[in-house]
């Protein structure tokens, strides 16, 4: 009997708690989940939102990608917190840096899927997770990068540049009712990376509360084009259910002007 795949729903995959190391000395938890009975076809390796404002490798769309991909689309999806972040998972070392010390975090992770021997490495990334990625994401290691709700805040023209002249395809998934960067003007600002896609999204926020699924869509599509979307919203077989309780504050109120609250973590910056 097929069940409805809902917030909390966790489909099979084989998960194990993992940590990072930095190149200047940090130590990062985050969680590595992929296929139960199989090898992925490829791998996400997520940055989230701006910490300081409920941004973890919790955020729901990153958790939702974690707990469904494994099975519904073939992925690995490696999740983390970014230095002085908190999340059940536990605290990153280190406090948040404004996107300078990050770097280390970024290549951290790439690092990691190497070493794992993970295939097809994509980045995605979600708002302050996105600059991350187009400031120090494009390395030979990765195959291209999706980002959610680019607010191009941290980002310059020359991230811009190093993209365009890498080649690599980069899509751009941005809310029709987006806080920061609408589609007009992300198509604009993009416009600087030729191969850059940018695609409005009907409707949606940069929270992607009620959207996520179409995001996962979208990313999948890109991701392992293989795999037939819009995924599928029942599950035939074992499910088991999250607990999302713990994170409700900071799923709404993620990205506002003042703290939220949550976990104990450094909310510096």
């Amino acid at each position: 009997m097929s069940t409805p795949i809902r917030a909390s729903s966790i489909l099979p995959g084989h998960r194990e708690d993992i940590e990072l190391h930095t190149a200047d000395g940090l130590r990062l938890v985050g969680e590595l989940a992929r296929p139960a009975d199989r090898e992925p076809a490829a791998t996400l390796v997520c940055f989230h939102p701006l910490p300081t404002h409920g941004g973890m490798m919790d955020s729901h769309v990153l958790r939702k990608a974690a707990w469904r991909l494994p099975a519904l689309a073939d992925l690995a999806v490696l999740r983390f917190n970014t230095r002085g972040t908190s999340s059940l998972r536990g605290t990153s070392e280190g406090a948040f840096d404004g996107a300078v010390g990050e770097r280390f975090d970024v290549a951290a992770a790439i690092e990691y899927a190497e070493f794992a021997e993970l295939p097809k490495i994509w980045l995605l990334g979600w708002s302050f997770g996105t600059d991350l990625i187009l400031k120090y994401g494009c390395d030979p290691a990765i195959e291209g990068a999706v980002l959610l709700s680019p607010p191009l805040r941290f980002s310059g023209p020359d991230d811009l540049a190093t993209w365009a002249e890498s080649g690599k395809p980069l899509t751009a998934l941005v809310p029709e009712f987006d806080d920061y960067l609408r589609p007009a003007e992300a198509r604009e600002r993009f416009a600087a990376i030729p191969q850059a896609e940018v695609v409005g999204v009907d409707g949606a926020k940069h929270l992607w509360v009620g959207d996520a699924e179409t995001a996962l869509d979208e990313v999948v599509r890109r991701v392992n084009p293989a795999v037939p979307v819009p995924l599928p919203t029942t599950w035939d077989g074992p499910m088991e259910a999250g607990d999302v309780s713990a994170y409700a504050d900071r799923t709404v109120a993620s990205f506002a002007d003042t703290p939220v609250p949550g976990p104990a973590q450094d909310r510096a910056g």
